[in-house]
C-alpha cells in the first residue's frame, strides 16, 4: 500500500506490478464476499455491481483496476474526481459521484459522471437537469435516503423519497435509477437496510425503471447484499487504508 507521501502518479514497472498484485488479491476477496452473501439468500452474484471508490488514491490505481475488469469508479470529491476522470479519459469507465454534491458543482460533475448517487434536494435536481440538457447528456440519478437522521450525511427522509423520485423522473436530462443510503453509524446495519428496501419498493411501485439499490460499503457489504443491494460502494477493502489526514 502506498503512503500519501510516496504514492506516485507515474509508478515504475516494479511498483506498478506490486500494486496490481495487491489490488487483484483485494478484488478477489471482495468479489468472494459478494458471492457468498448472494449464495446465502439465493441471489445471482451477477445482480450486484461493484463500484470501486478510489478517493485519495491515484489515477494509476484506476488504470490497474480497469485492467482487472472493474468498470465502475466512484468518487465523492469533485476536484479529485475531475482530475482522475481526465487522466483516464481513454478508458471505458462509468464514473459515479457518491458524495454530497453542491449545487454550484453540478455542471462540472455532469461533465464526467454519468451516475449521481446523492440526489436529495430539489435545487440539485434542477441544476443537474439543466446541466445534463445543456451538455446533451443523460445522467442516472439515485435518491439518497437518510436512514438515521444524521446531520451532515445528506439524504431525504424515507417518507419523502417517493416525492423526490417523482421530480427526478420528470426532469429532462435525468433518468431515475433508484435509491441510495449509508448505514447509520454505531448500530447493526440490517434494520436500516431493511427500511431502505421498503423505500425502494415504494419508489419502484410508481417508477418501475428505478431498480437500483446502492447500499453497502467495506464493512457492511454482505448485509446490504443480503437485503437486495444492486450496487455496493467499496473503497478501503479494495484499495487499502487511507491516510488518517485524508
Amino acid at each position: 500500500m502506498y503512503s500519501d507521501a510516496s504514492r506516485p502518479s507515474e509508478p515504475d514497472a516494479g511498483s506498478a506490478e506490486h500494486r496490481r498484485s495487491q489490488l487483484a488479491a483485494n478484488l478477489t476477496v471482495v468479489r468472494d464476499r459478494i458471492q457468498r452473501a448472494c449464495e446465502r439468500v439465493g441471489r445471482d452474484p451477477g445482480e450486484v455491481s461493484l463500484v470501486a471508490v478510489t478517493k485519495t488514491f491515484p489515477a494509476s490505481d484506476v488504470r490497474l483496476l480497469a485492467g482487472l475488469g472493474v468498470r465502475d469508479i466512484g468518487e465523492n470529491r469533485h476536484q479529485e474526481a475531475e482530475a482522475k476522470a481526465a487522466a483516464c479519459a481513454d478508458l471505458d469507465l462509468t464514473w459515479h459521484f457518491v458524495g454530497q454534491l453542491q449545487v454550484n458543482k453540478a455542471r462540472a460533475v455532469v461533465r464526467y459522471a454519468s451516475v449521481i448517487h446523492s440526489v436529495d434536494r430539489l435545487r440539485l435536481v434542477t441544476a443537474l437537469g439543466r446541466a445534463a440538457t445543456d451538455l446533451e447528456q443523460t445522467v442516472r440519478c439515485l435518491v439518497q435516503v437518510d436512514l438515521a437522521g444524521e446531520t451532515g450525511r445528506g439524504g431525504v427522509a424515507p417518507a419523502e423519497a417517493v416525492e423526490m423520485a417523482d421530480v427526478v423522473s420528470v426532469t429532462p436530462g435525468l433518468e431515475l435509477a433508484g435509491v441510495m443510503a449509508v448505514a447509520p453509524l454505531g448500530v447493526p446495519p440490517g434494520p436500516a437496510f431493511a427500511r431502505l428496501v421498503e423505500v425502494a419498493a415504494a419508489v419502484r411501485a410508481r417508477h418501475a425503471e428505478a431498480t437500483w439499490i446502492s447500499a453497502g460499503m467495506s464493512g457492511d457489504l454482505e448485509t446490504a447484499v443480503e437485503h437486495g443491494a444492486t450496487h455496493v460502494r467499496v473503497g478501503r477493502r479494495l484499495l487499502g487504508e487511507r491516510p488518517s489526514n485524508r
